[in-house]
């Protein structure tokens, strides 16, 4: 395979190598793909201590990736902070690092301010275009399917409750596994393959999500999956993964910038099917 010299080409690099990795490196990867910016911020040894994975283990990564040392790794992680506007790259490395951005947790103004100011980082992060390929291909298999279904658990529901909303409003069929009465399975149960399976899960990833997931991949339903990583549970068996990097602080992530992609899929899909701008204005997403 090519040295990766990318990002995203990391990332490919990793998910088609994992099996080639003992399991330390691939612990390594996880974190490298979950967590690029610390590891672009941090030296080898204060990632090590960060992670709780031996330093050893992101070395031996970077060689069996190609690279000569950790730090050719590193310069690939580092190169889309170093390409942020300068306005907004402190701002941005705080909050990829995860930093407690308040002085005093009992200042509601200064709360507001916080997760304001870290909300708006994860737009500009979605907002610079890294996922419209896969928004392309996402929209183009739901223009497809008989049916979409949707499930996300847990801090991901309301999420995927507000997406099969959003789709039945610009006229698709759409059907969201709550799992409520432990339904999940019989819900899951309807799809077909000529189905589509849009399924939200982020760390910890819920089991419920990922028992669909693997439910409808046995109905050989294709699926696509909004999540973090290339190596989310999820994200391994789907036809189209959408990568989202929302913000957290104080131990809270924000939803913003997957309800964002939720609307994208909704208005591409109401566009792709011929609507006008006057046809949408009575949709109330």
């Amino acid at each position: 395979m090519p040295l990766p010299h990318t990002l995203e080409e990391l990332r490919s690099a990793i998910a088609v190598g994992q099996d080639k990795l003992t399991a330390r490196m691939r612990d390594a990867a996880q974190y490298v793909i979950e967590h690029p910016h610390d590891v672009a911020l941090n030296t080898v040894a204060a990632l090590a201590a960060r992670s709780q994975i031996p330093a050893s283990a992101f070395i031996r990564l970077a060689q069996a990736l190609g690279y000569g040392g950790f730090s050719d790794l590193q310069r690939v992680c580092k190169a889309p902070l170093e390409k942020a506007g300068q306005g907004s790259f402190k701002e941005r490395i705080r909050h990829y690092r995860g930093e407690q951005l308040l002085d005093d947790p009992t200042d509601v103004g200064a709360m507001l301010g916080a997760f304001s100011r870290a909300n708006i980082v994860s737009l500009e992060h979605l907002a610079e275009g890294q996922q419209v390929q896969a928004l392309e291909q996402s929209i183009a298999l739901l223009q497809q399917a008989r049916t979409t279904f949707v499930v996300g658990m847990r801090r991901s529901f309301p999420m995927a409750a507000y997406l099969s909303y959003a789709l039945s409003r610009v006229g698709r069929r759409a059907v969201h596994i709550s799992g409520l009465g432990g339904s999940l399975r019989e819900q899951v149960g309807a799809l077909h393959g000529d189905d589509v399976l849009v399924a939200v899960s982020f760390p910890p990833y819920a089991q419920e999500t990922i028992d669909a997931c693997n439910q409808a991949v046995a109905a050989g339903t294709p699926i696509v999956a909004i999540t973090d990583s290339l190596l989310s549970p999820i994200g391994q068996c789907a036809a189209v993964m959408i990568e989202v990097d929302d913000a957290e602080l104080l131990g809270f992530r924000s939803l913003t910038a997957a309800f964002c992609v939720a609307q994208t899929l909704a208005m591409g899909l109401a566009f792709g099917d011929g609507r006008d701008h006057e046809a949408l204005k009575d949709i109330d997403c």
